[in-house]
């Protein structure tokens, strides 16, 4: 190896950026710094041989580069396109069917660029460089039946397809199209043509897309094919980094540098928050002008009846409950078609938190039940407890204090592992992100100093390997009836808290207190109200148990708690006044 004769090639390496070469024996150059060998090799001068000549030994394939390696020209469209792709992608591994990308989301794409006349209509709003060229599909605005063309094509573009596919493959299908032009109309400030004009538009009655709103576009696509993942679920599938979202840029092809007010547009600092996506997700379906969702019906996953089902089994709450729940849902309505199904172009689009709502229900059910006052639940709990101790063969009733006890402890070691988690995550991207050529190579540097400062501490912390990104699941409480270590309630009676008064089932518990003063106390005569401040710590605890399940903030677990609760007693305030003016009739 000989550096000297090394010194005349000067570009910068393409693992580190650094100009610091050395010489195989092959006559290849390699980066001292970190040892990438490339296929470049030196020009030899072979005298022996043919006097006076020079011989030229280059890679296969070397091609001019563009100006300052810049590569590719593309649009900030494209590059949100590259990952909706890669979250479609990642859905498909978690097991969602290949039509989710190819006849759903690529579809909503395809629409929204047409809506936000980037693609797809006779004059795109560029106003730099050149024009994508698009097909030219006659496409109406406004009737979502009439654009059989813009819902027939089902491929994402070359360069977002996995590298594992053929060539023909690729050739075959009809793609959205990227230039690969020179990049002298790039934006100085940008690596995309079009990133300083983008950052700066504000365009009223288009929906500006974001990183957050490729979640949203997500979403809508799973709930139109009714699948059995909730807005919780993809979230927290983000979260432990099973579907694209933090760095996602970092995915790009080589060819799509990014740099400037890039940085501003894809850099994401913050996880998703429930509250801003499915308020993005009702947005993004009624700018698309998208038609009535297909019905949710009681067979699928995102009825209620279903989704408390799950989040009893999982919370290890009895089985029983399920008869419970499933009677408020009929009582409220919630469980009606027209209720659940999602409806874009209605006079007041909106969908309905299937998670939330569904969990708001056992709340419910179990303020109904054990009325959830720091009093009652616990004396309860003495009786289920003596009954327990005299009938060891019989069923077991369900003692609301053991299970608190096991909930409490499984929810705060769970709690503690994922702040630890979040703690120890690593904001920063493999591929450094800077604002102009000229900081690229700080910018690389300091990366390569954060890499090894990262891998010395871990060094000196902890010896043993971190543990691989965990399989994912929709569980994240497992309960079985093998489990020697914790008690599963699924198979409990509820017959502590339940008394028979002909062939109906009653609480025996009368009273209950309602969640917010929003709504009138003539509901029910015995309904008191409390302040969030003197909430009792047992109903607090399954506030904060369900919200970490969910993800979400008390907050709005609470507020659709009040909501089930207005539902159900303006029903039963209805009912008790139809039944009064009855009497009255049969009195006169």
């Amino acid at each position: 190896m000989d550096l000297e004769e090394a010194e005349e090639f000067k570009e910068r390496c393409s693992q580190c950026a650094a100009v610091s070469w050395g010489l195989t024996d092959e006559g290849k150059y390699y980066c001292t710094s970190c040892h990438n060998v490339t296929e470049r090799s030196q020009e030899v001068i072979n005298t022996d041989l043919i006097p006076n000549a020079q011989i030229k030994a280059l890679n296969r394939g070397l091609k001019k580069k563009n100006n300052s390696e810049k590569g590719w020209d593309w649009y900030v469209c494209e590059g949100f396109q590259n990952i909706l792709c890669q979250q479609a992608e990642a859905l498909k591994n978690l097991g969602i069917g290949p039509e989710l990308k190819n006849d759903v989301l690529h579809n909503f794409w395809k629409r929204y660029l047409q809506k936000s006349k980037q693609a797809y209509c006779k004059n795109p709003v560029y106003t730099t460089g050149r024009k994508p060229t698009v097909l030219e599909d006659n496409l109406s605005h406004s009737d979502w039946a009439s654009e059989p063309e813009l819902l027939s094509d089902v491929s994402c573009p070359p360069f977002l397809e996995s590298g594992a596919e053929s060539q023909s493959d690729i050739h075959t299908r009809k793609p959205f199209p990227i230039s690969k032009a020179s990049h002298s109309e790039t934006s100085v400030c940008s690596g995309s043509l079009d990133g300083v004009e983008y950052s700066q538009r504000k365009e009223k009655g288009i929906v500006k897309m974001t990183v957050p709103q490729t979640l949203a576009f997500c979403y809508l696509s799973l709930l139109w094919q009714r699948e059995a993942i909730t807005l919780s679920d993809l979230l927290r599938f983000v979260e432990e980094d099973h579907i694209p979202y933090i760095n996602a840029f970092q995915h790009f092809p080589e060819q799509m540098k990014l740099y400037g007010r890039d940085r501003g547009i894809f850099g994401i600092e913050s996880w998703p928050d429930y509250e801003d996506i499915y308020k993005k997700t009702i947005e993004v379906g009624t700018f698309l002008d998208l038609p009535r969702f297909p019905d949710i019906t009681e067979d699928c996953y995102l009825h209620p009846n279903i989704l408390c089902m799950k989040y009893l089994m999982e919370v290890n709450l009895p089985d029983e409950m399920h008869n419970l729940t499933c009677h408020v849902v009929k009582m409220t309505g919630m469980g009606e078609v027209d209720f659940l199904t999602f409806d874009p172009i209605a006079k007041m689009a909106k969908t309905v938190k299937y998670d939330v709502q569904a969990v708001a229900i056992i709340v419910v059910v179990l303020k109904l039940l054990f009325l959830l006052d720091d009093n009652l639940e616990w004396s309860l709990s003495n009786l289920a407890e003596k009954h327990n101790e005299k009938n060891k063969k019989d069923k077991p009733w369900f003692d609301f204090r053991k299970w608190y006890q096991i909930m409490k402890k499984a929810f705060d070691e769970k709690k503690q592992k994922w702040e630890e988690a979040r703690a120890k995550y690593l904001w920063k991207s493999e591929k450094p992100l800077y604002y102009s050529f000229v900081d690229k190579p700080v910018a690389y540097k300091k990366r390569e100093m954060v890499v090894n400062l990262q891998k010395q501490f871990s060094t000196l912390v902890d010896s043993t390997a971190t543990a691989g990104k965990k399989s994912p699941s929709s569980f994240q409480f497992n309960w079985t009836e093998e489990d020697t270590d914790r008690t599963c309630f699924h198979g409990h009676s509820l017959q502590g808290v339940l008394k028979e008064k002909g062939q109906s089932l009653l609480t025996k518990n009368s009273l209950y207190w309602l969640s917010t003063q929003k709504f009138c106390r003539c509901y029910c005569t015995h309904v008191t109200t409390y302040e969030e401040s003197n909430y009792s710590l047992s109903y607090q605890f399954i506030l904060n148990l369900f919200s970490f399940l969910l993800r979400i903030k008390t907050s709005l677990l609470h507020e659709e708690v009040s909501l089930v609760e207005k539902k159900l007693f303006e029903k039963k305030y209805s009912v008790t006044k139809k039944k009064s003016r009855s009497k009255k009739a049969r009195r006169h």
